[in-house]
């Protein structure tokens, strides 16, 4: 039964989008049907075979040992402070941050990342038919935040119409950075934010070519990474890379501390008025009947809608300080199942910020990105749900 619900959900998901498409001729069913089938055999390998779970272990290992590195140097500059379980929050995930944007920083200086990134896209571009710069944003978005995913393509801006550049900004908004992700598997499992990584990258890929369809030229399909960094020696990369990381986790924190003292505002005020209901259970009754066809138990499905709808009205962060508690009490597919919906910046602040870049890039294109924000935040979540659908297929 779980099964089939999962089956509806993806159909629902798909066909939602196709309601939303701009273009439903030129849609590309066999790139969808070949992304469809991508996320399965790489959601299957990674939890059904021992393969795929010693590699999930082996990348987790790797992520535990750079957070190691990191708190060295935490622990080095705030002395006294403690950053054992039960910390400030601040101190023993946020600053996380630095150490891994400062890594991220260096390997693209080295072009290591711009190849690897290139040729993993250039491959999906092959297989599945998208344009080039789409493949290439979308990889390039499992590894940079919003911002950077899209300035790393700036020098190409002038060739995107309305359509492609919306799949570059949907891609960049299903997925996250890899500067965060030592930051959120300090707060949840790991083996199910690690999946979500290109689970996202396939899914904002499909629901995005599915609302704005492209068909582009030979002449105009090609990818340029000569223009990805501006340092010049591994020790610029390194400092602007920290300094890029110190201004995430600010900005982080500055995002919590609004977000959760709102919260806290909104549910005064809906408390006063109607006596011990919440926003987070408000939200929790609207998305159940979603959660359900997703896989997620009807027992633990209010709890799970709550924090969803907490991850799309606030940020990732938020929810995923909501969804901690409910760590030791839920079964382990509704975990797998919100976590990886939780992997994302599919939320209103994302407009905000997906926005604010393209202006600052090019801002003709600014104009369009406006335009189409309520549109890519509504695409941003169908990939949420159809990456954490995929993944409660196999839990």
């Amino acid at each position: 039964m779980g099964i089939l619900l999962g089956i509806l959900a993806i159909i629902i998901t798909l066909g939602l989008a196709y309601l939303m498409s701009n273009n439903k001729k030129i849609i590309n069913y066999k790139g969808i049907g070949i992304m469809l089938v991508c996320q399965l055999l790489i959601t299957w390998f990674m939890f059904s075979t021992q393969i795929g779970k010693a590699i999930i272990d082996g990348i987790s290992a790797v992520f535990n040992k750079l957070i190691e590195f990191g708190v060295e140097g935490i622990s080095f500059v705030l002395g006294g402070f403690a950053l054992e379980d039960g910390g400030v929050f601040f101190f023993n995930v946020l600053l996380q941050i630095i150490f891994f944007a400062t890594l991220l920083s260096v390997l693209t200086y080295l072009k290591i990342l711009p190849l690897i990134i290139k040729y993993i896209g250039a491959a999906i571009s092959k297989i599945t038919g998208l344009p080039k710069i789409e493949s290439f944003n979308g990889v390039n978005s499992i590894f940079f935040g919003q911002s950077e995913a899209l300035i790393a393509i700036r020098s190409q801006f002038h060739h995107l119409s309305e359509n492609r550049l919306y799949i570059v900004c949907a891609s960049a908004m299903s997925s996250v950075s890899a500067a965060i992700v030592g930051s959120y598997i300090l707060m949840l499992p790991p083996q199910y934010i690690l999946v979500a990584l290109p689970l996202n990258m396939f899914s904002g890929l499909m629901i995005a070519s599915i609302i704005a369809p492209v068909r582009v030229p030979k002449e105009e399909d090609y990818v340029d990474i000569s223009n990805v960094t501006q340092d010049k020696s591994i020790f610029e990369a390194m400092g602007n890379g920290a300094l890029e990381g110190g201004k995430i986790a600010l900005i982080v924190a500055a995002m919590l501390i609004a977000f959760i003292a709102s919260l806290s505002l909104v549910n005064w005020i809906i408390q006063f008025i109607f006596a011990g209901v919440t926003l987070q259970q408000i939200l929790g009754y609207i998305l159940a009947p979603l959660g359900i066809l997703m896989g997620i138990d009807p027992s633990e499905v209010i709890d799970a809608g709550a924090v969803m709808g907490m991850k799309i009205v606030t940020n990732e962060f938020v929810a995923m300080l909501e969804f901690q508690p409910f760590l030791d009490t839920m079964s382990e597919k509704t975990i797998g199942i919100v976590t990886v919906f939780l992997t994302s910046f599919a939320n209103f602040s994302s407009i905000g910020i997906i926005a604010g870049t393209v202006k600052g890039i090019d801002a003709k294109k600014a104009v369009q990105a406006s335009g189409f924000g309520m549109k890519l935040l509504a695409g941003s979540i169908l990939a949420s749900i159809l990456s954490a659908t995929i993944t409660g297929l196999f839990l």
